[in-house]
């Protein structure tokens, strides 16, 4: 395949390129494709409106797993696989009942982890509602965050991206820069939430 070939059929099929991306590394692909945004080949407003959904629909699923499979053998598992007993499990309640916008945040926010901590809210049966109304917010500050940084690194670089293909090794760098921060944040929100 020429470059040319490959530009065209990434611009052309780029949201259906993004949106499995999306499942596969959210936060990642966020700052990416406010990069690539920043060159006109996304709408920020559709960008996020995607970001909010696809958060959404996986949050919704986590949840479900665990509050109606917190019985099951395969979540007992993890749990035990996770070393999270049932007094962790208290803990883990007692936290969320007097601090929930702290406790979702934090839990939203632990790279790596994240899924396993919604699967939790679901399994010490957090109330559906309350934990989505949160949640929408700690999306929004997400993913604005990493969009609006992506597109003011994709600025800051201005002319030197002139088509896609020369955009990936800026982009990389760009991409690899964040998820170590990113990363880091994650883990020492992690370790916070599960301190004891």
């Amino acid at each position: 395949m020429t470059p040319e070939l490959v530009t065209r059929l990434l611009v052309e099929y780029r949201y259906w390129i993004l949106i499995p991306l999306t499942f596969l590394e959210g936060p990642v692909v966020a700052f990416a494709a406010g990069t690539l945004a920043s060159l006109g080949y996304f709408k920020m407003y559709e960008l996020a409106a995607l970001f909010l959904v696809r958060d959404l629909l996986a949050d919704s699923a986590y949840y479900a797993a665990g509050y109606f499979g917190r019985r099951s053998r395969a979540i007992r598992r993890v749990l035990a696989w996770l070393k999270i007993d049932d007094a962790s499990l208290d803990r883990f309640r007692e936290r969320l009942l007097k601090h929930p916008i702290q406790t979702i945040f934090i839990g939203k926010l632990s790279y790596g982890v994240a899924s396993t901590i919604i699967v939790g809210f679901g399994v010490i049966r957090m109330n559906y509602v309350t934990f989505m109304a949160y949640g929408v917010w700690v999306t929004i500050l997400q993913y604005g965050v990493l969009l609006t940084l992506g597109f003011y690194y994709g600025v800051s670089l201005g002319a030197r991206l002139t088509n896609i293909l020369d955009a990936l090794q800026y982009l990389a760098a760009g991409v690899a820069v964040v998820a170590v921060v990113y990363y880091l944040f994650g883990r020492s929100m992690r370790d916070r939430l599960f301190r004891k």
